[in-house]
């Protein structure tokens, strides 16, 4: 989970160029996967979408206030790889000892609404996953996970949305390298068709397996980032700016 942390990590750790594309093309990549992603989010959960929308509405606002004033600075100053890598391993451990808590409450109320909204805005740092955080917190105030899985998903859907709008805008107008429409267009079809492929199991699966993925792959980048701070000297370059090294 965490797409921007994946998305920071899987190209260094396998030795990919992504972080040395411009900052526009990034962005304009980002929005193909939240292209893809997005409507296989509303079509698993096109049962449930009118369902009391004003608590919809409480789980978007923290994250989309949050997100217009402070989303450059926050990645600017906490997209570093070794950045990235710590959010890895601190919310892969939260999840792993909330998914232990009790199953206490399989209704969602208000309160869990909001208390998702701010979790949502906190994975506005690289690398802390929305859908993660929002199943932490959902956890650790006694949902079951099918309820918390379901209120993790719903609550995922507009924020997925405002922010593929918000990353298109702000990517418009600039310089695109030629070949990467293709490479656009590939991206959202793999990002709708694993998403489709794992919603279903999201709503029954138990979190641990997952936590513990998360925190092996933020141990394995943090080893490299100390590795490559020895030998040029550095952190990590943050997200969003080419690599100053090769």
């Amino acid at each position: 989970m965490s797409s921007s942390g994946h998305i920071a990590l899987v190209p260094r750790l396998l030795g990919w160029d992504y972080a040395d594309l411009p900052g526009d093309a990034r962005k304009a990549f980002e929005v193909a996967l939240h292209a893809g992603s997005a409507p296989a989010l509303a079509l698993a959960l096109r049962g449930e979408l009118g369902r009391r929308p004003w608590l919809l509405a409480l789980t978007l606002l923290p994250p989309a206030a949050v997100g217009l004033l402070l989303e450059r600075p926050i990645e600017r100053r906490l997209g570093g790889l070794r950045s990235v890598a710590v959010a890895q391993i601190v919310g892969g451990a939260a999840l792993y000892i909330a998914d232990g808590r009790a199953e206490r409450r399989a209704t969602a109320g208000a309160a869990d609404h909001v208390a998702v909204g701010l979790a949502q805005a906190a994975a506005l740092v690289p690398g802390v996953s929305r859908s993660g955080a929002a199943l932490t917190v959902a956890r650790m105030r006694g949902l079951s996970r099918d309820a918390a899985s379901s209120l993790a998903l719903r609550a995922a859907l507009p924020v997925t949305v405002g922010a593929g709008v918000l990353k298109g805008v702000r990517a418009l107008g600039g310089d695109l390298p030629p070949g990467l429409g293709s490479r656009m267009a590939a991206g959202a079809v793999a990002s709708f068709a694993s998403a489709l492929l794992a919603l279903p199991l999201a709503r029954r699966t138990v979190w641990r397996p997952v936590a513990a993925y998360r925190m092996a792959l933020g141990v394995g980048a943090l080893t490299q980032a100390v590795r490559r701070g020895r030998k040029f000297g550095h952190d990590s370059v943050a997200v969003g700016r080419p690599r100053a090294y090769r």
